[in-house]
């Protein structure tokens, strides 16, 4: 990266942790752009050349999910059965909340609580099915047009995942997500 890169990425990093304490003393709706612009030392133009919307201060965050899923499901051994790989591919990806667990927390709690920022996780992770359904396919060699079986078990991975998620969220961040995550996939996958 160059410097200008990196300035502009620690600028857009620190315009996300003032919104998401923000968000997580007021509430979505409650927080304004204003005010988060105000919390990072920035203006409100400045803010826009960052984020479009106060729902993509959170939102981008997972645009790059998706591809990094699959890219970890990929690299599961091929010996693993669909719904092992598929278990220890979201939990390397829930390892990564553990090195911010209030914020990883915040954010999850300003996600599922808030419909319009709910409604756009779903969408991303609509995206993130799909490819983690092509990767599953491949690895069991089947065409996922003609075979729902790796549709249905991304689905339901993602059921357990969410309801993990979910949990966790109602609990404190000491918490151990991957333990829920676990607890959710025996349930799931028997």
């Amino acid at each position: 990266m160059s410097l200008a890169e990196r300035k502009r990425q620690l600028v857009r990093n620190e315009l996300t942790e003032a919104a998401l304490k923000l968000l997580g003393v007021q509430g979505f709706e409650e927080t304004t752009i204003d005010q988060m612009a105000a919390a990072a030392g920035v203006s409100r133009r400045t803010f826009f050349r960052y984020f479009r919307s106060k729902e993509d201060v959170i939102t981008e965050s997972l645009c790059d999910h998706g591809r990094r899923l699959s890219q970890i499901l990929s690299a599961r051994p091929t010996t693993e059965p669909p719904a092992v790989a598929l278990h220890n591919t979201l939990r390397a990806f829930t390892d990564t909340f553990w090195e911010h667990p209030e914020k990883s927390q915040r954010l999850a709690k300003a996600t599922m609580s808030t419909p319009a920022l709910r409604a756009r996780y779903l969408e991303r992770q609509f995206s993130w099915r799909a490819m983690l359904t092509a990767e599953l396919a491949a690895r069991m060699g089947t065409d996922p047009s003609a075979d729902l079986r790796p549709a249905v078990l991304v689905g339901v991975a993602f059921a357990a995942f969410d309801t993990a998620l979910m949990r966790w969220v109602e609990q404190d961040s000491a918490t151990d997500l991957n333990a829920l995550l676990s607890e959710c996939f025996a349930v799931a996958f028997p």
